[in-house]
């Protein structure tokens, strides 16, 4: 029991490092398009999100590759959440109504 703590404690931190990373891409690709500077917000973005993501499983790891394997389990598994949560808040939100097209 003593050594599922830090496993479960582990996991818990990949899915907030998963979390973070990749809904911070999805905040990035709706900023930046939008942006007048769409080049310096990507690599922006990328850059912050990779030093955060690594510095995090390097401080969740401890030198243990089973913590980091439960830390990637943890980040794979907030990708899927956020990738489902992205697309239902993209199914939801109406489409603007196209003009009919007329003959000319």
């Amino acid at each position: 029991m003593a050594e599922l703590l830090p496993l479960a404690l582990a996991f818990v931190a990949g899915v907030l490092l998963g979390t973070i990373f990749f809904g911070g891409l999805w905040w990035t690709v709706r900023r930046g398009v939008l942006s007048k500077l769409p080049a310096l917000w990507f690599p922006a973005s990328l850059l912050l999100r990779t030093s955060m993501a690594l510095v995090g499983f390097y401080f969740v790891g401890r030198g243990d590759w089973r913590r980091l394997v439960v830390c990637l389990l943890g980040f794979v598994m907030a990708r899927v959440f956020v990738t489902r949560l992205v697309r239902s808040a993209v199914e939801i939100r109406p489409r603007p109504a196209q003009e009919a097209r007329h003959a000319s």
